[in-house]
């Protein structure tokens, strides 16, 4: 017979293997407290509301400043927390798992909670008091808020696309002031606050500093030659009509549904005629037929079914002789714009000052590399870039190494390209990412235009911010402004702003309205493609640890907005703004359909996810 099973009890466990562990613990928990102590001049500034979050985050980096992964894994095979979601209260996690490996071997343990910052329960109500300070409420249904970025029309529609936005459920209205000037900006801000108070909800408005954005400098137009083709299907069939509008000479109001705009002699134009055709000999000699389909507003719309090359002073004749002038000549053609074509091999010089002549593609000598130029808008970062340093240019499509540097310039070797080549416009961000630039996060212009900014905005965005002083510099100016309350948004865009990002949230904790912004697009240039999920990671958890709301920003849904269509891979990026409290969208002619989309995927995700916690929620679908 054999004998009954034992009743489980502390021999059951390993316990050398459990009394390490306490050990370790133990120790891991001295240096959290050490770490909070040895950083309390820093946490002086620190206001009231942050207090307990800069402690917290204190622990955190304490947590985080060796590899805890084999602490994890015999955590893990005990059946007890491996810390891994410990973000929002390190301490009171660590406290528990103590208590329950004390409990394991049959020791007592010492209640400690008074030690912790916030405990167990605090947290989630701490981060959503800050989300509420900075971003306002979230709207019913959905816990992360929407953010759009306002297009410059949004100035001078009267409101209508304002109003759009907020009845899709915009909860925040970005402002860049890298763009357009302070009336226009004062026109947004008014009409967001009418399209709000007309819907009955808040809407808070963010305006963006341009900040020492590096931008290549002008370039020469290039020749006046417009293309125009009509839309096909695979077949070549037209499915859609070139469709231009034609208006008198000094007229250039738009006309709806035309896809180009031109100028004619206004007593030919007043004898046209619908179902009127014209004969037009475009710059390729080639004979192109156009009819007249509609007048409107002193004007006519034409159609063609083939592709044009216009360029001015061509003539547009009528087909059937009638009083009047039998044709007229050609006006309005824009200019195209100036670029430079550059291939791996080219050398590229910057400089101080003037305006580029343009290289296109079909002007490159195929058997020699390019010697160009183009200024810089900075040029004070001559002296402080080195030879052997990278150089991006146009969000990373152009990659080059610095050859030469000097005062008044430097000499790039351009490494990478489209194969073939690409072209690089002027007002085109310059990302350097080797180089240890010394540039103040707020310039004139920023500190100019502080003076529109506080009497529109509810919170400031502070871009290219590199160090505590950054933030510092803005809170002085904001004080002076009588603003001292305004939120303020850290925008992380840049590799030395992610490797000063302990400095930064705290020194962003002096103020009760604080955040960050996780900016992708100059994130992923300067610290590499490949290295962006770690680094968005990284930046999300310290926030957590913080207690410190995050906006997720740059290409969400960027198909969708621009095309109509998303793309599979936007989707699912999308999911994972549910572990920021604001996702941010960029302007597009479909941007009122990407925000119901994010709003659904929003709504979804969060039933499933709640920072880097998975949800255990019935997945019905199975059943």
């Amino acid at each position: 017979m054999s004998a009954a099973p034992a009743t489980p009890g502390a021999d059951a466990w390993d316990l050398p293997a459990c009394r390490a562990l306490i050990d370790e613990l133990a120790a891991l928990r001295l240096d959290m407290l050490q770490r909070e102590a040895d950083l309390a001049a820093r946490r002086v500034g620190v206001c009231d509301a942050y207090a307990a979050s800069a402690r917290n985050f204190a622990h955190y980096l304490a947590l985080r400043q060796d590899d805890r992964r084999d602490l994890q894994d015999r955590l893990a095979a005990l059946g007890v927390s491996s810390l891994g979601r410990s973000e929002p209260d390190v301490l009171a996690n660590l406290h528990k798992v103590l208590g329950l490996l004390h409990r394991l071997v049959g020791q007592p343990w010492e209640d400690r909670s008074a030690e912790e910052p916030i405990g167990l329960h605090g947290s989630a109500r701490l981060l959503e008091a800050h989300g509420r300070a900075l971003l306002g409420e979230p709207p019913a249904g959905r816990a992360v808020r929407i953010m759009v970025t306002l297009p410059s029309e949004a100035a001078s529609d009267d409101g209508a696309l304002i109003r759009r936005l907020v009845d899709a459920g915009m909860d925040i209205a970005r402002i860049n002031c890298a763009h357009d000037e302070a009336p226009a900006w004062q026109a947004m801000a008014r009409q967001v606050r009418e399209a709000a108070a007309a819907a009955g909800r808040p809407v808070r408005i963010l305006m963006d500093l341009a900040g020492p954005k590096l931008r290549t400098g002008p370039i020469a137009p290039g020749p006046a030659v417009l293309k125009l083709q009509p839309e096909r299907d695979v077949c070549g069939r037209v499915l859609r009509p070139v469709a231009i509008g034609l208006r008198p000479f000094g007229q250039a109001n738009p006309m709806p549904q035309a896809d180009a705009h031109l100028q004619v002699d206004a007593a030919w134009l007043a004898q046209l005629q619908v179902g009127d055709e014209l004969r037009l000999t475009d710059a390729r000699d080639a004979q192109r037929s156009l009819q007249v389909v509609a007048r409107r507003d002193g004007g006519v719309l034409l159609h063609a079914g083939q592709t044009l090359y216009l360029v001015p002073e061509l003539q547009l004749q009528r087909r059937h002789a009638l009083a009047g002038p039998a044709a007229t000549r050609l006006q309005g053609i824009p200019c195209r714009s100036g670029q430079l074509f550059l291939r791996p091999g080219d050398r590229l010089r910057l400089t101080r000052g003037g305006i580029a002549a343009p290289l296109g593609r079909d002007e490159v000598d195929p058997a020699q590399p390019s010697d160009l130029s183009i200024a810089c808008t900075l040029p004070e970062v001559f002296t402080q870039v080195r030879a052997g340093e990278r150089i991006l240019f146009d969000d990373g499509r152009i990659e080059g190494r610095i050859a030469r540097a000097g005062a008044e310039g430097f000499e790039v070797e351009i490494t990478r390209t489209r194969p073939g080549g690409t072209a690089l416009a002027a007002d085109k961000g310059i990302n350097l990412p080797d180089s240890a630039l010394d540039l103040p996060a707020l310039t004139a212009k920023d500190r100019s235009d502080l003076a529109t900014v506080v009497q529109c905005a509810d919170l400031v965005g502070l871009s290219f911010v590199q160090r505590a002083a950054d933030v510092q510099a803005l809170r002085e100016q904001l004080q002076a402004l009588g603003a001292g309350s305004l939120g303020l948004l850290l925008k992380i865009e840049t590799r030395r702003a992610f490797e000063q990002l302990p400095e930064l949230i705290f020194a962003a904790m002096a103020s009760e309205g604080a955040g960050l912004m996780i900016a992708r697009g100059d994130l992923a240039v300067e610290c590499g493609y490949e290295r962006l999920a770690e680094v968005q990671e990284e930046i999300l958890w310290a926030a957590e640890a913080a207690h410190m709301p995050v906006v997720w920003a740059t290409q969400v849904l960027e198909t969708l907005a621009k095309t109509g269509q998303p793309s599979r891979a936007e989707v699912t990026d999308a999911a994972m703004g549910e572990r920021a409290e604001c996702v941010m969208l960029n302007k597009g002619p479909y941007i009122v359909e990407a925000m119901h989309t994010l709003d659904d995927i929003l709504r979804r995700m969060q039933g499933h996810q709640a920072k880097k916690r998975s949800l255990l929620r019935a997945l019905r679908a199975w059943a």
